[in-house]
């Protein structure tokens, strides 16, 4: 009777230790998969079941609310709470405030299909869009200030913005400006609705 209850003392000992043990693995192996996960992969979990409301924080003391719907290569797309969308350079994003649901959710749900065609696109290539319809943006640079009017074009780190009044479609005769922007001076880009046009 007493070597079985030492034999079940043992056993029982023996599975404490293997349960200790194999916690250590699996928190070892956590550590090690956070320490290899990237930001935009974190982000395109966000997009891919959007969180209710992130507020996200740019260089210029900007800040963007809304839900992520999209992820680039360089940049992440907003509807922005307040009408319209956004396009914020990934580089100027100072931090992201969003529920503690969510924010656990975005490291334990990574996408593992191959990335989309709007995940390999640049800010450029979305800059290039924009240009060609024509849409009146606001733009919203790392120094605080904001340029609004049309994208003429938009090169590999820069584009030309035609700057006109908010609401007034690109005429010659409205245009009161030209400005070249690079992407880095460039925190992030808001394009109106069309509804908001007078």
């Amino acid at each position: 009777m007493r070597w079985e209850r030492l034999f079940e003392d043992l056993q029982d000992q023996f599975a404490s230790e293997w349960e200790a043990e194999r916690a250590a693995l699996d928190t070892e192996a956590e550590r090690l998969r956070l320490a290899r996960l990237a930001l935009r992969a974190r982000l395109g979990a966000l997009t891919a079941r959007p969180a209710a409301a992130v507020v996200v924080d740019l260089a210029g003391s900007a800040t963007v609310r809304g839900a992520l719907t999209a992820v680039g290569e360089d940049w992440l797309g907003i509807d922005i709470d307040a009408g319209g969308a956004g396009i914020l350079r990934t580089d100027a994003v100072l931090g992201l405030r969003l529920e503690h649901t969510d924010l656990l959710r975005s490291a334990r749900e990574i996408p593992t299909a191959p990335r989309s065609l709007a995940e390999r696109m640049t800010l450029g290539f979305v800059l290039r869009d924009l240009a060609r319809r024509r849409d009146e943006v606001s733009v919203h640079r790392v120094d605080g200030s904001v340029l609004t009017g049309t994208i003429d074009r938009a090169g590999a780190d820069h584009f030309d913005i035609a700057l006109h009044d908010p609401g007034v479609p690109r005429r010659a005769a409205d245009v009161a400006g030209f400005r070249m922007v690079p992407f880095s001076a460039t925190a992030w880009v808001r394009v109106h609705d069309r509804a908001d046009r007078v």
